[in-house]
């Protein structure tokens, strides 16, 4: 009787419609219900037997004619109160059969068996038989207190023992039948009811165990990543002298290096004119690498960046250049300019200051030509001279020497998940692509706008 209430009420207590229940959900339904069987079996019995005593005395005028009879079913249920108020204290919390429990069982049964006898109404005491046997009988004794608990039952429900005829005897079989089929199912589904449970019991285990195991792994993984910054800000210290090494050595060294080729030329020279020009050009320089080194104090972008676009910016780096150096340049834009990320745009910047450096030092080139591509999600700058060119293979990549050269460029490409390139052979000279992706500037607050610009738009210096 128990497998199918307790089947129902764990259902409905753990599916909701159109879900299904997880084994924590069936898990805590399951102590729902042991809790609401546990008041079943503590108060139950007090409910039956107050029943029966009703049932049986309102009956007494037909049924206990005599007052023997009823002197007896009044004992018998003084006897079977007492029994159950010294059971709901002695097997309070009580889930596995004992010696005790096997006794207590063994009485009810007797003393419902006898009330039964003198009354078939006092057969609502007997159904106790069906509750909770396999938590007070051991187990190769459940099916028997169960079939001797039907055979009070049917018993009742037949008219009363002993039956008085054949055809009565018939009708307590049959009756009995009935309810031996009926708790031979009910068994059989409380067992599948426990296997199930057993393994939703398994599968909190086992979940409990992979938790236990994943807070360790979480723990571990705290501890490293205490680790990782550790790391991570050594590895941020040496990336930032590294950055600011690269700042100053496209700033502060390529304008002193400038300064110089201006003052050689001063110093070779008889030319006044000739002189002050190049005076002129050596004080313009010293002025934008001091511009230059303050603004790199402060971490900001190149100084050609600060009031107008990369278009612009490379426009007149490439135009300063060629009147510093006397070679002829070209710079030109293809696709449609617009606003980049500060980052984009400082590392293009740099990276052609830098080639534009390196030809001035080494190639002794007559031409050069500049072009900034927008591609779609790629922009590229690519820096060709006619001059001296070189083996690419003898320059090492990465070589650690502590030179900012091509080294330089590469690494600030890479800051900006791009890549530089460079194609040269002796005396064809020297090709220098950059490509880095084309992240656009947040204009929200700003009043910088894309800047359209003609396909292959040239300026020539």
């Amino acid at each position: 009787m128990r497998g199918t209430w307790y089947e129902a009420i764990t259902r409905r207590s753990t599916t909701e419609p159109g879900a299904s229940p997880t084994p924590l959900d069936a898990a805590a339904a399951h102590d729902r219900v042991e809790e609401r069987w546990e008041y079943l079996l503590r108060w139950g019995p007090f409910v039956l037997l107050g029943v029966s005593v009703v049932l049986t005395f309102g009956s007494a005028a037909q049924l206990l004619p005599t007052a023997a009879e009823r002197r007896a079913a009044a004992a018998l249920c003084l006897v079977a109160l007492l029994l159950e108020l010294w059971w709901s204290r002695a097997g309070r919390g009580h889930k596995t059969p004992t010696a005790t429990s096997t006794v207590y069982y063994a009485i009810r049964w007797a003393v419902a068996f006898a009330l039964s006898w003198l009354n078939p109404f006092a057969a609502f005491y007997a159904a106790l038989g069906y509750f909770g046997a396999e938590r007070l009988l051991p187990s190769r004794w459940v099916t028997l207190g169960l079939f001797a608990s039907a055979i009070t039952i049917a018993g009742s429900q037949s008219g009363g023992f002993p039956p008085p005829n054949g055809a009565r005897w018939l009708l307590f079989g049959a009756i009995l039948a009935v309810h031996v089929a009926l708790f031979w199912v009910f068994a059989k589904l409380n067992t599948y009811e426990q296997q199930r449970t057993d393994v939703q019991r398994a599968t909190i285990a086992e979940l409990e165990d992979t938790n236990a195991k994943l807070q360790q792994a979480l723990d571990e993984n705290a501890a490293l990543h205490a680790q990782l910054l550790v790391q991570a800000r050594e590895a941020g210290v040496a990336d930032e002298r590294r950055r600011l090494a690269a700042e100053i050595h496209d700033t502060i060294a390529q304008g002193l290096t400038g300064i110089i080729a201006q003052l050689q030329v001063v110093a070779n020279t008889d030319d006044r004119a000739l002189a002050h020009e190049h005076l002129g050009r050596a004080a313009d320089l010293a002025r934008s690498s001091l511009g230059e080194a303050r603004r790199s104090v402060h971490n900001l972008g190149p100084a050609a960046l600060r009031d107008q676009g990369l278009a612009e910016a490379l426009k007149q780096t490439v135009a300063e250049w060629s009147a510093r150096t006397g070679v002829r340049a070209e710079f030109t834009v293809t696709g449609t300019a617009e606003p980049l990320h500060d980052e984009i745009e400082g590392t293009l910047v740099r990276i052609a200051q830098e080639a534009l450096s390196n030809t001035a030092r080494h190639a002794a080139a007559t031409r050069i030509g500049v072009t900034l591509s927008y591609m779609g999600d790629e922009v590229a700058l690519d820096v060709r001279d006619d001059g001296a060119g070189f083996d690419p293979l003898t320059i090492p990549q990465r070589s650690g020497s502590g030179g900012f050269g091509v080294d330089g460029m590469r690494a600030r490409a890479e800051r900006v998940a791009g890549a530089v390139e460079i194609e040269s052979e002796p005396g064809l000279g020297t090709a220098v692509s950059a490509r880095v992706p084309l992240v656009r500037k947040d204009l929200a607050g700003t009043d910088r706008a894309a800047r359209p610009v003609p396909w292959g738009h040239h300026d020539q210096h």
